[in-house]
């Protein structure tokens, strides 16, 4: 657990940087910032996308079965609405004048969750007790905490906490998960998460309103797909 928890406090630490930095800067230099961050988000969604669509592997309809699917069962539960509830409840607490928290909450969870480094340097962690990955995540997610913090607010402190329950369910339960943990996942997975945060470069650059949280089911689809009884019964219909 050592690698997550380093992970947890790189982002806390990052966030109080970041706002500390937020209520010291004027109103022009918070905008340009933030259109940085929605420029830099839209390309990071795009390229983890691009990059893993274009492999020769890649299935070229399970992307958007997931977002399909996904957005179904987020529609269906509400997700939207439920963020926004906890957004505000929230902000009562900490900041009545803090806005978007259920956007910087969102796209920060997704951005320091969704990817390779997260789920194999849990499994590593867990497994070998390397924590390599998890350091080197670390850095990159404190560094990226204080850009997002200074610019979209405090909801990005909440993420550290989405990462230390998430990448610490992966590091305990390492041993049972890493056998189904396939490459085609990881890769289906990073396709659609890279839809869902370029969708987030997008609402912050105010471009679109898309609700993102109700696409959040998406990401899971894969995992459901490459589980080995859904293959055998895939193959069957193949046959």
């Amino acid at each position: 657990m050592l690698g997550t928890i380093v992970n947890f406090f790189a982002v806390i630490v990052g966030s109080f940087i970041g706002l500390f930095l937020k209520g010291r800067l004027k109103e022009r230099y918070i905008d340009i910032i933030t259109t940085g961050i929605g420029l830099a988000t839209l390309f990071i969604g795009i390229s983890s996308c691009l990059k893993n669509l274009l492999d020769k592997e890649a299935n070229p309809i399970l992307f958007i079965l997931s977002l399909v699917i996904g957005g179904f069962i987020g529609e269906l539960l509400d997700l939207s609405s439920k963020f926004k509830r906890f957004g505000d409840f929230v902000q009562s607490k900490f900041s009545k004048k803090e806005t978007g928290f259920s956007q910087s909450f969102i796209a920060s969870s997704l951005l320091f969750c969704v990817g390779t480094m997260s789920i194999l340097g849990s499994i590593q962690s867990g497994i070998k007790h390397d924590h390599s990955i998890l350091f080197a995540k670390s850095i990159l997610d404190g560094v990226s905490s204080i850009i997002f913090s200074a610019s979209l607010g405090i909801g990005v402190i909440l993420s550290a906490f989405v990462v230390l329950f998430y990448q610490g369910l992966l590091t305990v339960f390492s041993g049972f998960i890493s056998p189904f943990i396939t490459n085609d996942m990881l890769r289906e997975i990073s396709i659609v998460g890279g839809i869902l945060v370029f969708a987030i470069g997008l609402n912050i650059l105010k471009i679109t309103k898309i609700k993102i949280e109700n696409f959040l089911p998406a990401i899971f689809i894969p995992v459901i797909y490459y589980l080995p009884f859904v293959q055998n019964i895939i193959n069957i219909f193949h046959r």
